[in-house]
């Protein structure tokens, strides 16, 4: 695939049936003097994942800050179904259905599973004074809910310090959708954990999607967004550096446009060298220059463009 162009929103990632459920033009987000995004464009449609990638200071803790109205970009629009709007803080981008499941997960490790799948919101029989938490009626709608996502819970009351990694994920999930959420934004669900766990959390977002919301997947792992989504936003210190469908890409073009094939070339000839003396320092780190070597682009021939 050839490098990224100066224009490189490529028009089929933008060319889905009917309104987008979220869309964000031309926002920029400023600390002082530091921009922290600049001209980002994105839509997040139903039935469909919208992957956003970057790395490390890209600008993506930002965006999702922004997308779940922690914070109000200084310039552009955000849209939901085509109407401007301006969100007030997290609580009203609930309200509009739009859910962020943290790194974090906004869990509590020594409470029970159908507490945390509440947090606050449980439901209650009674009135006044007599109002009390209907525990029996929690208990089956968690249980529920995460059947869903493909979990049985043999019990509601274990802690959810002894699920694993994408159990968590699973319920944090099933927590978002239960409430509601039409745009359910993940940060990173997959950066902490093993592979087989990160399968079992792109099962889950595949779920979700095939319930028709719209998810919007952050991470810096192309090998995790490319199964599962749908169209995939790059972002680069702070700027968007491609939209692109997933008809328009695979698996190494997605990975040539983060990396940046330039660079990574010239990382693997500097890697290879540290390797090619008699006192190369570890082996391993040979492994890694062959593999960059064979994830690099091969040089055009002389008069190609």
């Amino acid at each position: 695939m050839s490098a990224v162009t100066e224009n490189p929103v490529s028009p089929a990632a933008d060319d889905a049936g009917g309104a987008p459920l979220l869309e964000v033009r031309d926002v920029a987000k400023y600390f002082g003097s530091v921009n922290a995004l600049q001209g980002i464009s994105l839509k997040a449609y139903a039935g469909e994942v919208t992957c956003v990638l970057g790395d490390n200071g890209a600008g993506k803790s930002t965006l999702i800050k922004i997308l779940s109205g922690v914070f109000q970009p200084d310039e552009g629009e955000f849209l939901i179904e085509g109407q401007p709007v301006t969100l007030a803080g997290p609580r009203e981008a609930r309200a509009q259905g739009i859910a962020t499941v943290f790194q974090d997960l906004a869990t509590v490790p020594l409470m029970s599973l159908w507490r945390n799948f509440f947090l606050g919101q449980e439901p209650t029989h009674g009135r006044g004074p007599l109002q009390r938490l209907d525990v029996g009626k929690a208990r089956t709608i968690m249980r529920e809910e995460l059947l869903k996502m493909g979990i049985d819970v043999r019990d509601p009351n274990q802690n959810v310090g002894t699920l694993s990694g994408g159990e968590r994920q699973a319920l944090a999930i099933a927590r978002a959708v239960y409430f509601g959420a039409r745009v359910l934004i993940l940060d990173e669900p997959t950066s902490a954990l093993g592979v087989r766990q990160s399968g079992i959390v792109l099962k889950y977002i595949v779920q979700a999607r095939e319930m028709g919301k719209g998810v919007i997947f952050i991470t810096h792992n192309p090998h995790h967004a490319y199964p599962v989504g749908d169209r995939f936003y790059l972002l680069k210190r702070g700027q968007l550096m491609a939209s692109v469908a997933k008809s328009d890409t695979t698996i190494e073009g997605l990975t040539e446009m983060m990396a940046g094939g330039a660079e990574l070339a010239q990382l693997s000839q500097e890697l290879m060298g540290l390797t090619a003396g008699a006192g190369a320092p570890d082996p391993e780190l040979a492994e890694v220059a062959r593999t960059l070597a064979e994830e690099a682009p091969a040089a055009p021939e002389d008069g190609a463009s």
